[in-house]
């Protein structure tokens, strides 16, 4: 039977490395599919549109929202940040596991149109490595830093809505621990909801 993939959606807080953890994955196992977000936000350093985001203009995001394109949206730091819908449901229908990186009020949303979605919290091993990550970009000031910060600890409270937290402490051991929690969480019976069904059928059959 063939397996359909899993939504899995991965936030935590700025610094965190998540876009890391997310980019080793799809190099390093052939079962994912990176989604690329939407956002409002100008292109860092070295970044292009359609490979790290869809970056585009607030009316052009605007227009996505009133024709219900994205699969969630939200705004963080003055800016929207969303997701588009058609990417993500043939890709999973391919079989792939669809990997979104969300702050955590999209990460809710997406839970509540994807229940059986995987929502991992990617944690540095404390807040002082925390802040000496983002000082180590050299891309922000240090007033967005700050700001940064400020929005972690906002985040903090909502940790517990997640299946599971990921401490990216060694990169190595992080990227092989998430693809392990994401394998076994196919095998969760919410997920496997069309073998039961298939196993039920032909258990069914014998009984008459």
């Amino acid at each position: 039977m063939k397996r359909k993939g899993i939504l899995i959606v991965v936030s935590g807080f700025s610094g965190a490395g998540k876009g890391t953890l997310m980019k080793r994955l799809v190099s390093d196992y052939e079962n994912y599919a990176l989604s690329v977000s939407m956002t409002t936000r100008n292109p860092r350093p070295g970044e292009v549109s359609g490979r790290e985001y869809f970056f585009v203009s607030r009316e052009e995001f605007e227009k996505q929202i009133a024709e219900n394109g994205l699969v969630e949206y939200a705004s963080y730091c003055d800016n929207y940040y969303g997701t588009p819908k058609a990417y993500v449901e043939e890709q999973l229908e391919k079989g792939k596991d669809v990997i979104l990186e969300i702050e955590i009020q999209g990460a809710l949303k997406v839970k509540k149109q994807f229940p059986e979605a995987l929502l991992l919290f990617v944690m540095p091993p404390n807040a002082q490595e925390l802040r000496r990550r983002l000082e180590g970009r050299g891309t922000e000031t240090k007033e967005v830093i700050d700001k940064r910060l400020k929005r972690a600890a906002e985040e903090a409270e909502g940790i517990e809505e997640y299946d599971y937290i990921v401490i990216n402490d060694d990169l190595e051991e992080c990227v092989r621990h998430m693809h392990s929690v994401i394998m076994a969480a196919h095998d969760t019976p919410d997920r496997c909801g069309d073998l039961i069904e298939k196993m039920r059928k032909e258990l069914e059959a014998f009984a008459k």
